[in-house]
């Protein structure tokens, strides 16, 4: 075991203090420093240099969110190939079964996704 004293960590506080103080002169110096204009129009919403027109707020069908749901789970699991394909001559057979194994899982979960319908658009 390594002996380590405080002295190891002030490289560490110091960077923590030189980002955290960053951030606050940048939020001071904006404030002071930025204009301050205020009228109806400056302070209405605009969208690509539109008038809004009406409600932003309004139903969204639950396809969507499924459908983005489901992507960001599928997608998600492809970044822990990433650790497999770089040792995957180290792993050796143990990795394969591995791998297969949480494959195998992800696939069941995709099944029963298909199969409950979650993915069709029009029903």
């Amino acid at each position: 075991m390594v002996n380590s004293n405080y002295g190891d960590y002030f490289p560490l506080v110091i960077q923590a203090v030189v980002a955290l103080g960053f951030v606050v002169s940048t939020l001071i110096a904006t404030h002071y420093l930025g204009p301050k204009l205020k009228s109806k129009t400056k302070n209405s919403n605009w969208e690509c240099g539109i008038e809004s027109d009406g409600d932003a707020r309004f139903p969204v069908s639950i396809r969507y969110f499924m459908t983005a749901i489901l992507f960001v789970l599928f997608d998600v699991e492809v970044i822990f190939f990433y650790p497999y394909a770089v040792n995957f001559k180290a792993l050796e057979l143990e990795g394969l079964l591995a791998v297969i194994m949480f494959v195998a899982f992800f696939l069941i979960g995709f099944l029963y996704v298909y199969k409950k319908g979650a993915l069709e658009w029009e029903k």
